[in-house]
């Protein structure tokens, strides 16, 4: 009989091609992980992988090894959302992926109504880059990932993507700062400490170029992937920083910042990620509906 452990582990190698992204996937040493998709080869009796260079390919007998774990992960998983789904008076578990670069109030403001469901809901939170996020997403060990970008083009996984909303970009510094300016907006920027996102952020490109298209030169100081140090910074007096304008006059209140301008053009659009082109989780359909009707102005 086949151990579906090891199978697991083969099923991992395969869609990583490569046994040390997927040994970090798995939180295993990449020696251990070879040596279970050896005694699985040993078990078959057949070579799954052959060696290319530095690279791992799928041999022919692998290939078909492969479409059948597929049909088998894919059918454990959606057995674990049947059983997850099914009335038993416990909460309704709700695994949430957030990309890192997500800003923090943002994602409790789109989260919060699964919460005041009449049902009860257990939601569990992970923060990880978004490539990893969605490999998760792709073994259903999430139920959804909330980006700042739809799914890519290229990604590996199926996926569909759901515009949740978008709002404006302002820029916000500590009132020393801002005093210091001079000029009027935009133009006062020029020469001004900015922090910004990191290259991972779909933001830190709308920005760049808007910046570009004002013909203002402002000094960049940082540039961060976590928009929760970004703004512990900006708090600090370290430079002016964007967020997304939604939650501008929170920040402004908690952080003792203030908005100098708003950067017109740029937009923080934000996404809902499934494996389910028609959402049917009911907390999952709570955050659609509130993000639509409510969060964000619907758009024409």
């Amino acid at each position: 009989m086949i151990n579906y452990k090891q199978l697991h582990y083969f099923w991992h190698v395969a869609k990583d091609g490569s046994i040390a992204r997927a040994s970090q996937r798995l939180h295993l040493t990449p020696q251990t992980l070879s040596g279970q998709i050896a005694l699985l080869e040993d078990s078959l009796g057949v070579q799954l992988f052959r060696r290319v260079g530095r690279r791992l390919e799928l041999s022919e007998m692998g290939e078909l090894a492969l479409s059948y774990a597929d049909d088998i992960f894919r059918a454990g998983g959606e057995l674990e959302q049947v059983l997850r789904t099914s009335p038993s008076g416990r909460p309704r578990l709700l695994r949430v992926g957030l990309a890192d670069v997500l800003p923090k109030s943002i994602a409790y403001h789109l989260l919060a109504p699964a919460m005041d469901l009449d049902e009860p809901v257990h939601l569990v939170c992970r923060e990880d880059k978004l490539p990893r996020l969605l490999g998760e997403l792709a073994t259903h060990r999430l139920d959804l990932v909330l980006a700042d970008s739809p799914m890519p083009a290229d990604a590996e996984v199926k996926g569909y993507s759901h515009k949740l909303g978008e709002c404006g970009v302002a820029l916000l510094a500590r009132p020393e700062l801002a005093g210091r300016l001079q000029g009027s907006f935009p133009a006062c920027l020029e020469g001004a400490p900015l922090l910004i996102p990191g290259e991972g952020t779909a933001m830190r490109g709308r920005l760049l170029r808007w910046l570009s298209a004002q013909d203002v030169h402002p000094r960049i100081v940082g540039e961060f992937d976590d928009s929760a140090l970004m703004r512990a910074f900006g708090q600090g007096g370290s430079g002016i920083f964007p967020a997304p304008a939604l939650i501008a006059d929170q920040i402004c209140q908690q952080d003792g910042v203030r908005i100098i301008g708003q950067a017109e053009t740029v937009m923080e659009r934000f996404y809902t990620i499934s494996v389910e082109r028609r959402v049917s989780h009911p907390a999952v359909l709570a955050i659609l509906h509130a993000a639509n009707q409510t969060l964000f102005t619907p758009e024409d």
